[in-house]
Parts: structure tokens; C-alpha cells; sequence
């Protein structure tokens, strides 16, 4: 980006100090978003998680966003001026984590670390977005040409948000994904997910009485799942994992159906079309069995490409706000980023918290990253959206 001396004069180590500031605030805003508790597939749930964090937006911008909701599930969308968004902070508040996992996992602070269901995952990051917009407004700088983002089903492959997102960034110069980091880097590159079922029909019999009538689906999917692992590919990133997996309905019949699920990561589009090619011709060694195969591609991957611009953009901003350089780092995981950058927008991924745990029982964030990373963000919008 061209240098705006006044941006620069802003990018700056006061940013530190401002978000410093905002800390305690924002460990209250981050205790709010966890107690609500919005697993993705209660949308009522969701609903609430929306609602609470369009009032933490209200409180802290002075701004009420827009609830856009498709097909029932309620995503917010918060604009400052042009309908063509220079910057999109990319964020969810929708959790893995069933309605009553509060009572046994409550929100706690202790000797600088937060636990809580989603306070990984992202309700750390979204709360981050609101602060770092905040800060900016207070020193005097235009939010003009922000938008952010909060969807309710990026857990549960972003289905009715996908359309959405895709809309927002389309023209953007810069995707913030809000997403948690891994170990204290950003993400700068993420494989692609695709997701299908092999599901093998066979024929019922009496186990005891005439099995040999019968054409047994299970042992015709347990021959496939070895050449199924085997349309991976390690030198190329490609993994293709058989993971849950049926067969039968009673303890004296052959089954008549068997079925797994499949995992597929790959870090190029060409991989991702070759897997599901192949995954399609399969056929069964055993007589009579037949193969139907279900799913589809459901992510592309975020190529480093994407990332490369923002990557080293953010390690001037570190330079310039006093802070240690943030490492970079390509993950197996997908994330919104994946579309945004498929989009062809400059992604950064992995900007909201540091920590562990994300869907696991030790989820929690340190408290230590949240003032610097979001200087880091703000710093970034800041000269994103400079003119």
C-alpha cells in the first residue's frame, strides 16, 4: 500500500497503549459473548449469540448492524459508508458446544487465561473486532469502507453464510479472518475441505440360515477403506481419511448396507478435482456390492499466494507498533478464509486469539496476546483502508 503520512503517524505505539486500555473492557465484552452460549444447531441459540454481540457493536461503535437472516440462521453485518467494503473483518460466533456446557464449563479468569465454551473459538476474535474498529474511531480515523462480519454457521460448513461472505468481499482489499491463531502465528495458508459418504449396498440374509445368499456390505466397504486412505497423496498435502463408519441393523443378518464417512484435505483446487474424480469411479472387488457416493467439494483451499501481501504488510505494522514480528504458519484446517481468499481478496487468517483447545476439552485463551493482537489488527485496517 502506497504510505498516507497519516496513517502512519497513527500506526503507532499509542494503538498498544489504546487497546492496553480497552483490556478489562474487553475481557468483560468476551465473558458476555461466552455465557450466552450458541451452538450452531440450536438457532435459537444462535439468534441470542447474534443479538448479544449486535448490542456489545451498539455499545462500542455507536453502530447497530444489520441481522441478515437465511434460512433461519441469523448473521450480522455492520457497514461504515460505501456499499463496496475496502476491508471485511471476517468473524462467527455460532460454537461447537451443546446448550448446558456453561454448567460445567464456566467462564473463568485465572492467572491470565480464559476458559469457557468458544472463547477460542472465535468469541475472543469477535470481540478483538469490535475493540480494534473502536480504537480507530476514537483516534480520529475513518471507519469508511469497514465491514464486519459475524455469521452464525461457520462451524457446520457455512452453508446458508457462504453466498454472503463471498458477496461482502467481492472488490475488498483486505479479508481480516478473525479466526483463533495457531501457536501465536497467522494463518497464511489452509488446505481445502471436501466431505463425502461411500455408502456400499449388499443384500440381506439370515445370518445362520442361508448367509451365503446374502452379499455382505460391510466386508465390501472394509476392502474399500485401504484403496479409500489411498487417494491421498503426503508429497502433495492430500489426505483422503475414512473416519465414521456403520454397517448392518441386527446381530443375525448379513448386512445390506455399510457407510463411512470421508475426509478429504488438499492444498491445491487441482488436488481437491482429482480426489473427487477418483473418489466417484470407485467400484467394489466383491460380486453384487454396489457404491454410491454422496458430498462433495466444500471448501477451496487458501492458497499462501493470497496471504503474502498482508503477511509482510503485518510485519511492518509490528515493527512500527513496537511489537515482536508474528511468525506465519499453513494449517490443515479450513476457515471462512478459504472462500474469501478463493475470492480473490488478500487474506490473513488466524488473527483473533492465542491458546489451545479449539472444539476440545482445554479450550482457552491467553489473555496476554489480546491487547497487542488487536493494535496489530487495527493497525492493519488502519492502512487498508486509507485512501
Amino acid at each position: 500500500m502506497p504510505e498516507n503520512p497519516a496513517v502512519e503517524s497513527l500506526v503507532s505505539e499509542s494503538l498498544v497503549s489504546a487497546a492496553h486500555a480497552r483490556l478489562e473492557q474487553m475481557l468483560e465484552d468476551i465473558r458476555r459473548l461466552v455465557e450466552v452460549e450458541s451452538p450452531s444447531e440450536d438457532l435459537e441459540a444462535v439468534a441470542r449469540g447474534a443479538a448479544e454481540v449486535a448490542a456489545l457493536a451498539v455499545e462500542r461503535l455507536g453502530a447497530e448492524p444489520e441481522t441478515l437472516t437465511i434460512d433461519g440462521v441469523p448473521h450480522l453485518r455492520l457497514r461504515f459508508g460505501a456499499d463496496n467494503p475496502k476491508v471485511v473483518l471476517v468473524n462467527h460466533q455460532d460454537t461447537v458446544w451443546p446448550l448446558g456446557t456453561l454448567e460445567r464449563k464456566p467462564f473463568t479468569h485465572d492467572d491470565g487465561v480464559l476458559r469457557g465454551p468458544g472463547v477460542f473459538d472465535m468469541l475472543t476474535g469477535v470481540v478483538m473486532s469490535l475493540h480494534a474498529a473502536a480504537i480507530l474511531k476514537d483516534a480520529g480515523h475513518s471507519l469508511e469502507g469497514l465491514s464486519i462480519l459475524v455469521t452464525g454457521d461457520e462451524e457446520v460448513g457455512s452453508v446458508t453464510s457462504r453466498e454472503l461472505l463471498q458477496e461482502e468481499v467481492a472488490g475488498a482489499r483486505a479479508a481480516f479472518v478473525m479466526e483463533s491463531a495457531a501457536a501465536g502465528a497467522y494463518k497464511i495458508a489452509r488446505k481445502g475441505t471436501s466431505n463425502y459418504e461411500v455408502i456400499v449396498h449388499g443384500r440381506a440374509a439370515h445370518a445362520g440360515l442361508e448367509p451365503e445368499k446374502g452379499i455382505n456390505a460391510g466386508i465390501a466397504l472394509g476392502l474399500l477403506l485401504p484403496e479409500i486412505e489411498a487417494l491421498g497423496d503426503p508429497e502433495a498435502g492430500t489426505t483422503v481419511t475414512p473416519t465414521v463408519m456403520s454397517a448392518g441393523t441386527t446381530t443375525n443378518t448379513v448386512p445390506d448396507r455399510a457407510q463411512v464417512i470421508i475426509d478429504g484435505r488438499a492444498t491445491t483446487v487441482a488436488e481437491q478435482q482429482r480426489v473427487d474424480r477418483q473418489i466417484r469411479e470407485l467400484t467394489s472387488p466383491v460380486e453384487g456390492a454396489v457404491v454410491e457416493v454422496t458430498g462433495s467439494i466444500n471448501r477451496p483451499p487458501m492458497e499462501r499466494r493470497m496471504a503474502d501481501e498482508l503477511f509482510a504488510e503485518a510485519q511492518e505494522v509490528a515493527a512500527a507498533l513496537g511489537l515482536p514480528q508474528v511468525p506465519g504458519a499453513e494449517v490443515g484446517g479450513a476457515s471462512d478464509g478459504n472462500f474469501t481468499a478463493a475470492a480473490g481478496v488478500p487474506t490473513l487468517d488466524g488473527m483473533g486469539a492465542v491458546g489451545d483447545g479449539a472444539h476440545a476439552e482445554h479450550e482457552h485463551t491467553l489473555v496476554e496476546h489480546i491487547a497487542p493482537r488487536t493494535a496489530m489488527l487495527a493497525g492493519l485496517m488502519a492502512r487498508r483502508l486509507a485512501d
